[in-house]
């Protein structure tokens, strides 16, 4: 089975849109734990005066009955409360006397897809791009992985996201089971453990929105409860590990990843950067270690996913950069649109959400079926013929 969606919408626009294909039937959602999934978002010191606007909610228009899926494609809308204050700017129909002159976007922001998308699409009002790209499309992505974490974890299968630095500052790393991690982050403003790391995190992005600045950070993703061989070596794009790399750059802003040790494993040997192989009654293969990240060969190993990912800091700024009128091709500052000062804690929700949704790909390719049932006994039926192995 398949598994694909897309996405449509604008950060001013009505709402946002989600078509996911491929949901086998009987799924039971819970819609609770869906619109926490969105409210995860939200939240983080450093986010900006759209987070006290927006209280993003989804709603499944298709593809759901009674609170199970039904094997048809399912439809996902979150609507854009800051609509009400952008209708005669963002009207799909023309408007006369409207006011889109008045808020047209002719001065690139550097950093952002302003310029490039112009050029591209042979757009002269800039808005026509930065509405597109903005980060608010990010939210309907987190829709669509929280369907993708309640398809999961009715096969135990676990995701937890947690901050690892900011501007520079690096939290101790966790090293807790993935419930205490889970609990613990969602209990800081910044997503990490380590009390001090929190205090001073929070100090920088005050300091840094005084500044009129924004920074950036690193952010990890964890996956438990796998099973051995999702994805495949035999073709570079059945890779999982490939596509989670592919998903998590596609976030905005995002710039790098990497896996297990990462960029670390340039530094070693390969006596500390491989893991040993193990077997016993108990756990079967399993690894002496996790440096690897839960992955070989592009297939899960059994242990659980490290996905870490670079996220660059937000390129609006309130002390804008230099860039260049294309009207007039003078110099001048660039546009100012609304912005965060940080969306690092907030990027860790985005990250999980398309991790999430790489992985339950994966498992269906390996598991296909129609319904839930049919997936259940196939994938039993496969933890039976890896117990004999």
């Amino acid at each position: 089975m398949s598994l694909r969606y897309l996405t449509a919408g604008e950060t001013h626009g009505p709402q946002l849109t989600a078509i996911i294909e491929g949901l086998p039937s009987n799924l039971t959602i819970d819609f609770e734990a869906l619109n926490f999934q969105l409210q995860r978002r939200q939240k983080g010191h450093g986010r900006g005066r759209r987070m006290q606007i927006e209280q993003d909610t989804a709603q499944i228009v298709g593809g759901v009955r009674h609170g199970r899926t039904t094997g048809a494609p399912v439809a996902v809308v979150v609507a854009n409360n800051d609509w009400k204050h952008w209708t005669s700017v963002m009207n799909v129909e023309p408007i006369e006397g409207g006011d889109e002159a008045k808020r047209r976007v002719h001065r690139p922001r550097p950093g952002h897809a302003d310029l490039n998308g112009g050029i591209k699409y042979e757009l002269h009002d800039l808005r026509n791009v930065l509405e597109r790209s903005s980060a608010r499309e990010t939210a309907i992505r987190v829709a669509v992985g929280a369907i993708a974490r309640q398809f999961l974890a009715n096969f135990g299968i676990r995701v937890a996201g947690h901050v690892v630095s900011i501007g520079g500052i690096v939290a101790p790393a966790p090293n807790l089971p993935i419930d205490e991690l889970i609990e613990r982050t969602e209990a800081s403003p910044v997503r990490v453990v380590d009390a001090e790391t929190e205090q001073r995190m929070i100090a920088l992005i005050d300091q840094t929105k005084t500044d009129g600045d924004s920074i950036g950070g690193v952010v990890e993703c964890i996956v438990t409860g796998l099973p051995i061989g999702l994805g495949s070596h035999v073709q570079w794009d059945r890779k999982l590990d490939g596509r989670i790399a592919q998903a998590v750059v596609s976030i905005n802003a995002f710039k790098g990843v990497e896996i297990g040790i990462g960029f670390e494993a340039a530094n070693q040997p390969g006596s500390k950067v491989h893991d040993e192989i193990l077997y016993t009654e108990e756990r079967g293969y399993h690894r002496a270690s996790n440096r690897l990240g839960g992955f070989e060969g592009g297939m899960t190993n059994g242990e659980p996913i490290v996905v870490r990912g670079v996220m660059k800091p937000i390129p609006t700024l309130y002390k804008p950069l230099q860039s260049v009128d294309i009207d007039t091709k003078e110099a001048f500052s660039a546009q100012v649109e609304r912005s965060d000062a940080c969306a690092v804690p907030a990027a860790s929700v985005v990250m999980e959400s398309v991790v999430v949704w790489e992985v339950a790909k994966a498992f269906l390719e390996k598991f296909g079926g129609d319904s839930m049932e049919e997936i259940k006994a196939n994938y039993e039926n496969y933890l039976k013929q890896v117990a004999a192995y």
